[in-house]
């Protein structure tokens, strides 16, 4: 069912792994000696195609409504996405030689704790529909 309070924290998860290939995530001299220069999820192909994968991940696990434990088992390998992806930048901040992180890097956490919350809703209607199995 789209009207669930899931289909809220998936979209929020997509739209923040959208909106990080155009933020940055951090801002500096990178190893080029070019100043100023923002991280962004279009750095390389990797990191590309990374926030790609959890964004549409994200929106796929929308029309998954009639599978809970298929969408509860997406949304884990979301998260795992997730954290490879966060391992990534970390790996590219290293490369700077002088910098800052940026206040949009905080999306990167938004996204986990958005699928964090889809997957506690999902958890929940599987519950509720499994105790109403119950009583019939």
């Amino acid at each position: 069912m789209l009207q669930r309070i899931q289909t809220i924290w998936l979209l929020l998860a997509s739209v923040c792994s959208f909106l990080t290939l155009k933020f940055p995530f951090y801002s500096g001299t990178n190893a080029k000696a070019i100043a100023s220069y923002p991280l962004t999820g279009t750095e390389n192909s990797l990191l590309l195609a990374a926030t790609l994968v959890v964004g549409l991940l994200s929106i796929v696990i929308l029309y998954l409504f009639k599978n809970r434990i298929m969408q509860l088992r997406l949304i884990v390998l979301a998260i795992l996405i997730e954290a490879f992806l966060l391992f990534l930048y970390v790996k590219q901040v290293q490369t700077f030689t002088v910098g800052t992180y940026s206040l949009t890097a905080l999306l990167h956490g938004f996204i986990t704790l958005f699928l964090l919350l889809a997957a506690r809703a999902i958890n929940k209607d599987e519950k509720l529909i499994k105790s109403s199995d119950r009583l019939r």
